[in-house]
């Protein structure tokens, strides 16, 4: 269920500026973290997010510009998630970005965090519609010139923040993958490939990326395409009619291609929007079902909004 925040409105004598000096305050209101607030935070139109939750009578949803917010800045700090929940916890100007005025004031954890990208992302996949993007359209010359904004901050970052929610959920999926399929394995086969895999296999997909950065990335994407070719080789005949194996066969050939006897990570413009987005949502992914674009027993629109869609991965 959806609700805005603004607790962020709601001063008192225990706020985190009301403890410092007035040069010290002085400081944080000249501050980049300051302007970021003004211009980013308090801009947020919450209510353009509520389109990513139920309208049933489920428990409210963490504080949407918060975690919008977040986003951002981890994008433009290159920051991995694990960095970012730290700032968050111990960074006064970063809590103050992001609205937080008491120390004990709790932004979100982990799996929220997750959970709302992965929210973001399956809205965009599914209308073509960049939330993110829609935010900054908000944002007019007037304000900028208005608020003498100080940092550099652009309305294209928006579509790269997005690009890189993408780009971790690749990574995750291809993880989860291997977890699954490791999982149904017999026993000998555990054990034959238990070293290689035991760096994914000892902790979740979510905890594996928590602490991927972003410039890994292409190193890992590599790294695990020659893992998924040596599996598929070892196992395709043994467990070719077993569920959790075609799936694992269905991501190795959706984000891989073989040249030269070695899985090469697919470019960009060779994906497309059938590409499967999680293990356990099969049908809420796009497919190509009689030469037209189809999701579920919808039809999805082509052209400009494929394009985009294609352009995240």
């Amino acid at each position: 269920m959806f609700r805005k925040n603004t607790t962020h409105l709601q001063t008192s004598f225990f706020d985190i500026e009301n403890q410092l000096s007035e040069s010290k305050r002085k400081k944080i209101r000249e501050s980049e973290e300051y302007s970021f607030y003004q211009l980013i935070f308090k801009k947020i139109k919450e209510e353009d997010f509520a389109v990513l939750y139920s309208e049933n009578g489920s428990r409210p949803n963490s504080a949407v510009n918060i975690m919008v917010s977040a986003i951002i800045l981890a994008y433009r700090k290159g920051w991995t998630i694990k960095e970012l929940l730290k700032q968050i916890d111990f960074n006064l100007l970063i809590r103050r970005a992001l609205g937080l005025n008491k120390m004990d004031d709790t932004a979100f954890c982990e799996a929220t965090f997750f959970n709302f990208q992965n929210r973001l992302l399956k809205h965009f996949v599914k209308t073509g519609e960049n939330l993110l993007e829609t935010l900054f359209d908000g944002l007019t010359k007037e304000q900028l010139k208005k608020l003498k904004i100080k940092t550099d901050i652009q309305r294209s970052d928006s579509f790269m923040a997005m690009s890189n929610i993408r780009n971790y959920g690749r990574v995750q999926l291809l993880i989860e993958m291997l977890i699954r399929l490791y999982r149904i394995l017999k026993k000998e086969d555990k054990e034959r490939f238990k070293d290689m895999l035991q760096e994914y296999t000892k902790q979740t997909s979510g905890q594996y990326i928590y602490k991927l950065e972003r410039m890994e990335i292409p190193r890992e994407l590599e790294k695990l395409g020659q893992i998924y070719r040596k599996l598929h080789q070892a196992l395709k005949n043994r467990y070719k009619e077993v569920e959790v194996f075609s799936l694992f066969e269905r991501v190795y050939q959706e984000n891989f291609t073989i040249v030269k006897n070695r899985a090469t990570v697919k470019k960009n413009e060779e994906l497309h929007s059938g590409i499967l987005q999680s293990p356990d949502d099969i049908d809420a992914t796009y497919r190509k079902k009689d030469k037209k674009i189809a999701k579920g027993q919808t039809k999805s629109k082509i052209g400009e909004d494929q394009k985009q869609i294609q352009s995240l991965f």
